[in-house]
């Protein structure tokens, strides 16, 4: 019997409060941000937040700001939704892949180049943005997939320093070179995927979040989305793989268990500063517990006197917000302290071990969505994209033999744990056998450096 898994609260895609004269809906699950319509409203009747299109009660039902709208997200209130003519999908596809971040888009290439038919669905309108990643890889990894490119590296570092201390008073210093590194440009690099993606075969579609599971006897069976601003549509797959990142609901849906405790939760904020005067090679991180409590702080290079500073702090243990640390350690690092932010992100970061099972019949989950980030560092770039690599060659292999049961897709869980798992544990049980107050030690700076270089 078919059935649709997905969230039990009820979505509401359409925001419309009738006070006073507004008149005006906004279909969000639309709406481009693109501010349009602000510009034509005459009353100043619309604001255009950063993710979110409010319309004031002085809407006088006008219309200008309908008709300025490119992608039919307005519309009076009498009035029917504007038709969106687009990219449909097919109603059925061999994979469907959620979330266009690497691990995502190299498991949509690597299937559809072995002749697969692929949907890799985005649910944000840009792949690639907005970054929440520090962007540092290990040269030697990512060029097992991608032939380097000027135009997706920032900048190429071979020297890191790691500073530890307790407030004020420095226990160890130390600084290393040799081997490599990428500091990415993500939204580049991430586009170059799902275009690598694209190019295989693979049909690939942004702003069409999933919001459901289609199931059949206990396996999944296809994805219920909603495309080009018609919610609860329902698309067929032999097989999903589950990509969308550490906020994924797509293993909850299934069945699987993906919950993940604040101790096992980084709480990260990263600017990107302008204007400093940094070494372009090199890598810094600052460990301390006064500074960024269970984690550490970073400054990753993009070249052209610009970096990203971040810090990432264990979710239960901050007394104030990770940004709120981040600042405090601007402030008293007097070379970041002369730059000025121009950009903002923040988030959370697994660093629990990958889920005990990360597949059932017709799903496998990979990258953050599965934990497969380094417990230590909280690096999950390259590992994303091994494990996504593993998912779609076991995919094309249980379609050859016609069997997608929880039991064929094992075999991917397996095949990541001879690949990542050792490491992840053993930097797991190094991260807990070290309490956050002996993380300055001389021992744990080395561990540390070592799980940094990626080996």
């Amino acid at each position: 019997m078919a059935r649709r898994w997905g969230a039990t609260g009820r979505l509401i895609p359409s925001a419309f409060v009738r006070q006073g004269g507004m008149v005006v809906r906004v279909d969000n699950s639309r709406c481009a941000h693109c501010g349009g319509c602000v510009s034509v409203c005459p009353v100043d009747a619309l604001d255009l937040t950063e993710t979110l299109l409010a319309i004031r009660a002085s809407c006088n039902d006008c219309g200008l700001c309908v008709a300025a709208c490119p992608v039919g997200a307005l519309a009076g209130h009498q009035d029917t939704w504007a038709d969106v003519y687009g990219q449909s999908v097919a109603a059925r596809y061999d994979l469907i892949v959620i979330g266009a971040g690497p691990a995502g888009s190299i498991a949509a290439w690597t299937a559809a180049d072995q002749g697969l038919s692929v949907l890799l669905l985005e649910k944000r309108q840009e792949i690639g943005s907005p970054v929440r990643c520090a962007e540092g890889v290990p040269s030697e990894s990512v060029s097992q997939f991608l032939e380097p490119s000027a135009g997706w590296i920032s900048a190429e570092v071979s020297k890191a320093q790691i500073i530890a201390s307790v407030g004020s008073h420095m226990l160890e210093r130390w600084e290393g070179s040799g081997g490599g590194g990428f500091v990415l440009e993500r939204r580049i690099f991430d586009r170059v995927l799902a275009e690598r993606a694209a190019q295989a075969g693979s049909a690939v579609r942004v702003k069409t979040p999933v919001t459901g599971l289609l199931s059949e006897n206990g396996s999944v069976t296809g994805v219920v989305a909603s495309v080009v601003g018609k919610p609860n549509v329902a698309i067929q797959a032999s097989i999903v793989i589950a990509a969308d990142g550490v906020e994924s609901r797509v293993g909850t849906w299934a069945g699987l268990d993906t919950r993940l405790p604040l101790e096992d939760t980084m709480a990260c904020a990263q600017y990107l500063l302008a204007g400093i005067d940094w070494d372009p090679a090199c890598l810094g991180y600052w460990i301390d517990e006064t500074l960024a409590p269970g984690g550490y702080a970073w400054v990753f290079p993009k070249g052209e006197g610009r970096a990203n500073v971040g810090l990432g702090m264990q979710a239960d243990l901050g007394e104030v917000t990770a940004l709120a640390y981040l600042n405090r350690f601007i402030e008293r690092e007097r070379t970041l302290a002369a730059g000025s932010p121009v950009t903002l992100i923040a988030g959370n970061v697994p660093v629990a071990l990958p889920c005990r099972q990360s597949f059932t019949g017709g799903l496998m989950l990979v990258g953050d969505a599965a934990r497969q980030v380094d417990p230590l560092t909280g690096g999950g770039i390259v590992n994303g994209m091994i494990a996504g690599r593993l998912a779609a060659e076991t995919a094309v292999e249980a379609l050859e033999s016609g069997d997608t049961s929880a039991r064929s897709l094992a075999i991917y869980q397996e095949r990541v744990e001879r690949s990542l798992g050792r490491g992840l544990a053993r930097n797991y049980r190094l991260r807990k056998s070290f309490p956050v107050e002996r993380r300055a030690d001389h021992s744990f700076v080395r561990l540390f450096a070592v799980a940094a270089a990626g080996k």
